[in-house]
């Protein structure tokens, strides 16, 4: 449960800063920044701090190297999907909601790697170990 909660967090980060739809961090800034220029710069200071305990925690834990072997992963099953006529690519909304998708994993399993991690080997990371 705790690695899908990582992911679901992830995912409504990034779509909050930008999806196809009128709903979206970039969008509302660019048509209420002259008139909303403090709410814009502290919604924009919170989802840069999102950004940095996500990208920190991932960096952290799976390197550069896992984040592009995840996103790796991911971009293969898309292809699979694509392969399959189970996916198409035609519809540019549906593209931004998968590039979504694919990166909120990345940062969802960067974010959980050691829950990852600590049922696959059995082994305790230092947060995990209780006083």
């Amino acid at each position: 449960m705790g690695l899908l909660l990582r992911w679901v967090f992830a995912f409504i980060l990034l779509a909050l800063t930008y999806n196809p739809t009128q709903w979206n961090y970039i969008r509302w800034t660019m048509d209420n920044y002259l008139e909303e220029t403090p709410l814009s710069v502290l919604l924009g200071l919170l989802l840069v701090i999102g950004y940095i305990i996500y990208l920190r925690a991932t960096l952290r834990s799976i390197g550069g190297f896992g984040m592009l072997l995840v996103l790796s992963v991911v971009g293969a099953m898309v292809w699979v999907l694509y392969d399959w006529n189970m996916l198409s690519l035609d519809n540019p909304n549906m593209n931004t909601w998968i590039g979504i998708f694919a990166l909120s994993a990345v940062l969802g399993i960067g974010l959980g790697w050691s829950i990852v991690r600590r049922m696959l080997s059995g082994q305790y990371d230092m947060d995990d170990v209780e006083d």
